[in-house]
């Protein structure tokens, strides 16, 4: 019998060998199938913050300060970018997180009804203590750091598309209100006290105004009275009322300034993505799932159906 006649032979031998195999990994893979489309959908939002100094060289930056006066990174344009990683990681950003109450749309498998829900996210997550929610949100997001381009990537996981760009865009207006409240640099210090101190002045100097109404009101044209003392008294209070209204002028200016300095401290957070609307999952790869049962199990039960060739080939080769 030549090889070309004996091939159909061979091949029908082959088929009818892993018939049963293949059959076997087609229910599996099928079953994978079905049991997968019960499995959530993942959407994932991102955003990405811009790292800059805005305020140039000299004193601490915004964030810099931020960081080292909360003790989260060194001082330098390498702690403070590592800065708002902490910033982002800090557990003050992560509980007010999972108290907030989002209003999102979920469905509770592939192809079922989309449905509204209102709760907070340690609620969605599911953990009855706050310590076991932190936990279980370490891995719904993620956040890297490129220190070449100097770019910040937050991510948010959840099974709602817009459950995760809710909770992407309330962590950017956390760390941006945790940024402004917590920042305390040397101006701001010196606008409150220049606020305080003008405060006193103008008290100081209407009193002085009040000394010296009433001065000149029981002693009309003093500084033509014959009485040495009354002129020089009434000098004395013009000079005092003169020396609290410059004094007030100053205080005043200096406030000002201040302020503006306040405000040139105030960090800004540079938000290049403010986090998308994910239209399409990222995970589960239903596919993928299914491919790989498939090829598992057909090579599982390959082996097993072979299992008195492959024990007999195994001792010889020893």
């Amino acid at each position: 019998m030549s090889l070309i006649e004996s091939f159909p032979s061979g091949l029908l031998a082959l088929k009818a060998k892993f018939r049963v195999p293949l059959a076997v990994a087609a229910a599996f893979a099928l079953a994978t199938a079905l049991g997968s489309l019960f499995v959530k959908n993942q959407y994932t939002s991102e955003a990405k913050i811009l790292l800059l100094d805005q305020r140039g060289t000299g004193s601490l930056g915004g964030i810099a300060a931020a960081a080292a006066n909360l003790g989260l990174g060194g001082t330098g344009q390498e702690g403070s970018d590592a800065a708002y990683v902490d910033i982002l990681n800090s557990r003050t950003i992560r509980e007010t997180l999972l108290t907030t109450t989002y209003t999102f749309h979920e469905r509770p498998w592939m192809f079922g009804a989309l449905r509204t829900r209102q709760e907070s996210l340690q609620s969605y997550i599911g953990a009855r203590t706050l310590d076991r929610a932190l936990l279980s949100l370490r891995q719904r997001i993620f956040i890297s750091r490129d220190p070449k381009t100097r770019t910040i990537l937050l991510a948010v996981e959840t099974t709602s598309a817009d459950l995760s760009q809710q909770v992407v865009q309330r962590m950017l207006a956390l760390m941006d209100e945790f940024l402004v409240v917590k920042s305390r640099t040397r101006s701001s210090l010196k606008a409150g006290f220049s606020e305080r101190r003008l405060a006193e002045a103008r008290l100081a100097m209407d009193q002085a105004e009040a000394s010296l109404r009433l001065f000149g009101e029981t002693n009309r044209n003093y500084l033509l009275s014959p009485e040495p003392a009354i002129r020089m008294r009434g000098v004395r209070l013009e000079n005092e009322l003169k020396l609290r209204t410059q004094l007030v002028t100053t205080l005043a200016l200096n406030y000002e300034q201040a302020l503006l300095d306040e405000k040139n401290d105030l960090p800004v957070l540079n938000i290049l993505e403010p986090g998308n609307l994910p239209q399409e999952k990222t995970r589960p790869s239903r596919g993928a799932w299914t491919v790989l049962v498939f090829v598992l199990s057909a090579g599982l039960a390959i082996a097993l159906q072979s299992r008195e060739w492959l024990l007999s080939h195994f001792q010889r080769t020893r």
